[in-house]
């Protein structure tokens, strides 16, 4: 029997280290959010230099740039223990490495903008695992889809924590996806890294400038474009700073 849910976007809790601001908050999360709270990060410059990291892209590409295009995600999870109407919505990388096939369905996802999401996602696109709602927040491996989105489950189920009285079998409310485990990333790309080259990249225009994990943070489904997912993905060949 699968495990209950333990992935959840019912308010993607926000992570300890994202930063204090009011964001645009979407659908039921409005009410019960409450404000992100961070550490500030490392003074910020790109360490590797975003530039540098363009020029050899573009150099590989002949010189185009990317398409500004959805195809890569970032997928937030809990990998400390939190109880939620009794269940404990722990799921870690690896708890993921120890399912059957290392293979688990991601439901529980009760948010509108992130449930679009996930039916976007196509057979074989990879995500960032992402450790959320942590000591540490970050990227910690990489995951695929191997199973586009249908019916979740648990909206059905009284006994689950996302169960939605609202929706009916007929014409289900939300979908979830199946993911795979690809592999551990080098190392661990904590929040605070990212978002040191984030705020270089929105003076200098580079890649992670718009990245949803600092405009949309309380999302715990989030689309990455293709240079989004391929500069952080380079961070894992870096020391940590």
């Amino acid at each position: 029997m699968p495990w209950p849910s333990r992935k959840r976007d019912k308010g993607a809790v926000a992570d300890k280290k994202e930063p204090d601001a009011k964001i645009a908050k979407t659908e039921e999360t409005q009410k019960k959010e409450e404000e992100e709270k961070s550490t500030k990060p490392p003074a910020g410059s790109s360490k590797s230099g975003w530039k540098n990291w363009k020029k050899a892209k573009e150099s590989d590409a002949g010189g185009e740039e990317s398409k500004q295009t959805y195809c890569h995600w970032l997928l937030k999870s809990e990998p400390e223990s939190r109880l939620e109407k009794g269940v404990d919505m722990k799921f870690s990388i690896d708890d993921l490495k120890a399912q059957p096939n290392q293979t688990t369905f991601w439901e529980g996802v009760r948010n509108y903008q992130a449930r679009n999401f996930l039916r976007a996602m196509k057979l074989g696109q990879q995500a960032f695992f992402y450790h959320s709602n942590c000591k540490e927040p970050g990227v910690v491996g990489i995951v695929k889809i191997v199973k586009e989105a249908y019916p979740d489950h648990t909206q059905f189920d009284q006994k689950d924590p996302h169960y939605d009285s609202t929706s009916r079998k007929e014409n289900p409310k939300w979908s979830m996806v199946d993911v795979q485990f690809v592999r551990m990333t080098k190392r661990f790309i904590p929040l605070s890294e990212i978002k040191a080259h984030h705020l270089a990249h929105k003076a200098d225009g580079g890649p992670l400038k718009n990245m949803m994990l600092f405009t949309r943070q309380r999302l715990s489904i989030q689309p990455l474009t293709q240079e989004e997912f391929d500069f952080v993905l380079s961070l894992e060949e870096e020391k940590p700073h």
